[in-house]
């Protein structure tokens, strides 16, 4: 009998449990999955994230397993940064490029060893990892619709993690990763800024773990969250989202669309030292004459929101856009992201102002308000690095 085919989204392994907890039945698609945006209200997720612990379905992500006596040397050449420093059972942030320097994607790697990478990210990667696995000794397996995972987040969540029996992962520092039982692997990463874990395993195991987890955490306020309230939180901590900060260069309909990591303000994570690179020849070349557009951290005035606003020189010459735009509870301040068309945000950033068009009753009304560049993350807290983590 011929497989048969899903037609539309097809539900993750913990649909079930999510639509059971949904009261908004507000759902997305996710690299072809149904994921929520939000299950109650954002507010309510977005303080559990803060102040308790929460769990988001991250098995969408695509994952790919590289391995080999060549694997070290393949997802070197592919990213940017030097992968050697990344130490065995560590998790590191990544991008790679095309030819032109033009960011394909970011995401992070799982370094096992030597010769055993995990790569997770947003964007499908399965034919430009094949093509950059020619000629290595090495195996490439696309482990997205076997591999599940779980990100528990919020001060309460290593609290959570013990009272479920996993204990074991007190020492994990942040970055760190380790097989906390037999089939289940832990990462001490997230994309909240805050205390948090991501577990993995096998797909037919996931709703188990998600049982267990949301069995423990009835004292810890365990909370199930959707991407609107975790978009909050990453704006919050300044990480950039593909297709929202920045376009996937394979995915831009039109020229010079793409964006570099030097003009993202990730010129840390390019290592032009440790040789040969996707995009090393453009990135140099940009390294060495400019970058044409910056993104920065903006703070500002008042406390509209200005996500897609438009950004001014002198209230005059348009110089620039907000890419993600949100009011902070938790810092009471207007945070937002935004790219700049060189030399501003760099070079020149004052007299800066950012248009924001706010409707009242039917009625927009026009304001022109300043902003600061910042450099730091808005929200930064100790507990996110403390390790062994306080009993929150």
């Amino acid at each position: 009998m011929a497989a048969t085919v899903p037609l539309g989204l097809v539900p993750t392994p913990l649909y079930s449990r999510l639509d059971a907890l949904s009261r908004a039945k507000a759902w997305t698609g996710w690299a072809g999955y149904i994921s929520p945006v939000v299950l109650d209200t954002a507010e309510f997720e977005y303080f559990a994230i803060r102040n308790q612990a929460t769990l988001f379905d991250v098995s969408p992500m695509h994952k790919y397993r590289i391995t080999g006596p060549d694997a070290e040397a393949v997802v070197n050449r592919l990213v940017t940064r030097d992968v050697r420093r990344i130490g065995d059972g560590r998790v590191g942030y990544a991008m790679w490029c095309d030819e032109a320097g033009m960011l394909i994607d970011d995401g992070t790697i799982f370094r096992f060893s030597a010769q055993d990478f995990r790569l997770c990210c947003q964007e499908p990667m399965s034919g430009w990892l094949r093509d950059a696995c020619w000629g290595f000794d090495v195996a490439l397996e696309d482990e997205s619709d076997t591999t599940a995972g779980i990100a528990l987040q919020g001060p309460t969540s290593f609290s959570l993690l013990a009272e479920a029996g996993l204990g074991a992962a007190a020492m994990l520092k942040p970055f760190d990763m380790a097989v906390i039982e037999p089939g289940l692997l832990i990462s001490r990463t997230g994309f909240t800024g805050d205390l948090g874990y991501e577990l993995w395993c096998d797909r037919d195991r996931v709703a188990a773990l998600w049982d267990r987890l949301w069995a423990a955490g009835a004292q810890w306020g365990v909370r199930a969250v959707g991407a609107e309230a975790l978009n909050l939180c990453r704006i919050e901590a300044g990480f950039i989202a593909a297709g929202v900060d920045f376009q996937p260069v394979h995915g831009a309909l039109r020229l010079h669309r793409g964006r570099s990591p030097l003009e993202l303000g990730f010129g840390k994570l390019v290592h032009f030292d440790k040789g040969h690179f996707n995009g090393r020849r453009a990135l140099l070349r940009q390294h060495e004459t400019g970058c044409a557009h910056h993104l920065r951290r903006i703070d500002i005035a008042g406390f509209k929101p200005a996500q897609g606003a438009l950004i001014y020189h002198r209230k005059k010459k348009e110089v620039g856009h907000v890419t993600s735009g949100v009011w902070s509870p938790t810092t009471k301040r207007n945070i937002a992201l935004a790219e700049f068309r060189a030399p501003f945000g760099k070079d020149i950033t004052d007299d800066l102002w950012v248009e924001i068009y706010v409707s009242q009753e039917g009625q927009w009304d026009r304001r022109i308000v300043p902003l600061a560049i910042v450099d730091a993350p808005f929200f930064r807290h100790a507990r996110a690095r403390a390790t062994p983590p306080g009993p929150f």
